[in-house]
This record gives C-alpha cells, structure tokens and sequence, in this order.
C-alpha cells in the first residue's frame, strides 16, 4: 500500500494533525518517533520549513511529531525520562527554536492551565499573566514527574533559547515554586546537576566559585589580588563556557577584596567590571582573558545582571579591558564590534570614546572606529574628537580608510554605493557630530589653510563605484 499525496507545503511533508489523516501516515510518523530515539532519523533544512525524516525517508515537521508524542503521555505517572530523552534527541537533530514554542505550548496547557487559575495581564509589556493555584487543585492531582519536566523545559529555554526567552524560564520556575518549592531550590542549589562537580563548586587557597545551569549563574569570591588567584578565576570562566550544556547568556557576580573599575567613565560598576579592570594588571593574564573573550562573544547573548539600558554582550568587560592595552588586542576589539546587536547595544561608546583619547587616530586604530559605527545605531562624538582629528597623521588616515571603504562593509554590502555612502556619513558623524553636515562646510571653513585640502577631501561626496 503506497502513501498518500504529501499535504504539505509545496509537498514537502506530511501532517499528521487532522483527524482524518490516513492511518499508514500515522504508522510513519510513529516510526519517525522511534527513529528519533534510535538515532536514525534525518533533518532537511535545505528549504522551509524544516522537516524530520524517518530512517525511510518519509517526512514530517518536528513540531507535529514533538506534538504527537507528548500528548500521549499520561499525565499521571507522567514519563519524564522518555519525555526527556525524545526532547533532548529531537533538540540535537532539528535545533531548539523549531521545537520551543510546541513544547512551551504543551507546559501551558498541561501544567498552568490544569493546575492554577491563569489571571489579565497587567499590561501589554508583561510575558505572562499572574497565576495562582486553583483552589480547587488537591495535592495528589499534581504529579511531580510533570513539574520536574516543567523545570526541564525551563531550563532548556535558558541554556538553548535567545536571551529573551529567560523570562519564560523564570515564569515556569515560578509556577513550579508555587507547587514544590524544594524543587526550585534544589535547582537553585545544585543546578540541573549535569555540570561535572569541580565546576558546579570549586574552593581552592586563592577564590570560591560555583556555576549554576539552571539559572546561568557563575559566582566568584576572590580571596586575595595575586595572579595565581586571577589566573585560576580566569580559567575557572574558561571552563564553564566550554561546558556544551551551560547558557551562553548568564550573569557572573564576582566579588574581590579590592574595588577597581575600568578607567572608562559611565560602565556599570558590577563585579565583571572589577573582575577584568585587576585581571588585565597581570600581562601574563592577556591571552587567557582573550580566551575567555572569544568563548563568551556570542551575537544576540548578553549579560544577564545588567540592566537595559547598559546591557552587554558576555566578553564585553575582557574586550574593553585588554583594548585599553594597545594595538594588539584590536583584532579582538573589531571581531567583538562585529558581534555586537546594533539595535540594543550602545555600552561599546563608552570604550571607544576611551579608547580613541587615549590612543587617537591613526591608521592602526581607524579599523576600530569603523568596526565601532558598524556596531550600533549610532555613534556619537566625544568633544576631544575634533581637536584628536585635527593633525596630518590622522587626517591622512582617515583619508587612506575612505581609499578602502569597501574593506570594512560586510561582503554583501561591497557593491552596495548607498552601504558606502551611509558609512561614511556615519565615520564623520563619529569624529565631528552635526558640524560634518552641510558638506562639513563649517570644518573646512575654520581648518587651518595647510590642511583645507584635505578637509575638503573628506568631505567630498563617496566617488561612485562599478
């Protein structure tokens, strides 16, 4: 007996959610299932949307599948393990954002909406509703195997998810709380338990620390300033991060015995600022401090004990801090820029502000400045900028860095003349602020006459491009 017709899009899948889909579909989408936790199944992100494969090729998408396969578990008794298992072999196939969304949808509909009386929220800003438990609920209708698998999902949203999806995690914990508060705390204490258990808690003669996956914790307690004791602090971050299992977004709360900041004016004044602005006295520490820097940088990931307005990516603290350092650690400065969210984050002016009075314009630091109005909205001028510009060295590099623009622009923008154009508005802004409008007519007006030309130069329009 053959298949049926593919239903889905332009017939790249099967569905297998109407109640009347042919029973041999079922048949394979049962098989897919098993297949998955055999580990014979296949993805194809080839096209969209994203299907699962059976061991014989018979597709289906991951969501339909998950679906069918939670919602024949029971309830009671429920089989966390297998649920785990499938979860967790499906995540590795097909990635957890096209998974994420079905399984929130099954915790809030088996746990929230079975266990407590869902409330309005009190405004369009909030993720959640307030949820209480039903009065009615009584203790035995509540199956614990249900709740530790809500704690799974929760971490899960943590550990694999976007930056954003933290709010989900803690609206799960808190429902969970409300039920089986040892639960949540075992969590809080110990994590998921997957972290080996020199890196979960570690005490030596020089700090305590501990890592928690659960809640994307790191916590460091520096005995001494030493850099026997920073280098094992650095390594103890090293470690962590190259645990496949714990989140790319987390908070690091560190504490020493001396309270030194960065010498770049508006950063928070948290414990990963103290932590880096005494690491970085040690040069021994630079290449660990780039370690740690390049397993934390991570796009769309942040830090997440800052508030929002001064949010920042993971690594940010190490970058600024060995970019004060000098030209070396510049390569690392630019890849970081690169990294950065545009649309969220704008703590790097503060460094580059810093950066640029410290070590002016020159043609080492000009890739840092065009990296640096690349990584957000907007870059605006520190006052000293006009005068720190206003030489023939660094006159004659920005000139050399306009020669070369198509270098700095991503590879599909090289050919893009309005991409050059906006660019270079945006360098000169960076330097000059609103005098650079109008052509930089009042720039040139007041230049110096043996430097006219070049003003000039600068301020001519972007030469059109084939």
């Amino acid at each position: 007996m053959s298949l049926p017709k593919r239903d889905g899009v332009n017939g790249r899948y099967y569905l297998i959610h109407k109640p009347d889909t042919d029973l041999e579909v079922l048949e394979h989408a049962d098989q897919c299932i098993q297949d998955i936790l055999d580990g014979t199944a296949r993805e194809n992100h080839s096209d969209y949307p994203v299907v699962v494969r059976s061991k014989g090729g018979t597709p289906f998408l991951p969501s339909q599948i998950l679906d069918r396969f939670l919602f024949r578990l029971p309830l009671k008794g429920f089989p966390y393990k297998e649920a785990v298992t499938f979860c967790d072999a499906l995540r590795r196939l097909v990635g957890w954002q096209q998974i994420c969304y079905h399984l929130t949808q099954y915790i809030e509909t088996q746990v929230q909406g079975r266990y407590f009386i869902v409330g309005e929220k009190e405004d369009f800003f909030m993720a959640y509703p307030s949820c209480v438990v039903s009065p009615e609920l009584r203790q035995e209708e509540v199956d614990e195997s249900l709740l530790r698998f809500t704690c799974y999902v929760a971490v899960c949203c943590t550990v694999y998810g976007a930056s954003y999806e933290s709010v989900t995690t803690e609206h799960y914990f808190s429902l969970v709380s409300q039920l089986r508060p040892d639960m949540v705390k075992k969590l809080k204490n110990n994590g998921t338990g997957k972290l080996p258990k020199d890196i979960q808690r570690r005490k030596t003669e020089h700090l305590t620390a501990s890592a928690n996956d659960a809640f994307a914790t790191i916590r460091i307690t520096a005995k001494d300033n030493t850099l026997e004791c920073y280098g094992e602090a650095l390594d103890y971050l090293c470690e962590v991060l190259e645990q496949t299992e714990f989140p790319r977004s987390y908070s690091v709360e560190f504490r020493g015995p001396e309270k030194i900041y960065l010498p770049i004016q508006g950063l928070p004044k948290k414990g990963i600022n103290q932590l880096f602005a005494r690491a970085v006295q040690y040069p021994e520490l630079h290449t660990s401090i780039e370690r740690y820097a390049r397993l934390a940088m991570r796009e769309f990931e942040w830090y997440n004990n800052l508030s929002d307005e001064q949010c920042a990516m993971p690594g940010t603290f190490a970058v600024f801090a060995l970019g004060l350092e000098g030209p070396a650690w510049w390569p690392l400065v630019c890849d970081y820029l690169d990294l950065c969210d545009d649309e969220h984050s704008s703590l790097q002016e503060k460094f580059l502000h810093a950066l640029f009075k410290k070590y002016c314009f020159t043609a080492r630091s000009m890739p840092v400045l065009f990296h640096g109005v690349q990584s957000m909205q907007e870059l605006k001028p520190a006052k000293e900028f006009r005068a720190l510009i206003a030489n023939e060295e660094s006159l004659d590099a920005l000139l050399d860095a306009k020669a070369h623009l198509e270098d700095y622009l991503p590879a599909k923008e090289k050919r893009d003349k309005k991409a050059w154009d906006y660019l270079w508005q945006g360098v000169l802004w960076a330097i000059w602020g609103k005098a650079a409008e109008n052509g930089g007519s009042k720039v040139i007006k007041t230049a110096p006459e043996k430097w006219k030309e070049r003003y000039t130069e600068i301020f001519q329009p972007i030469a059109n491009k084939k």
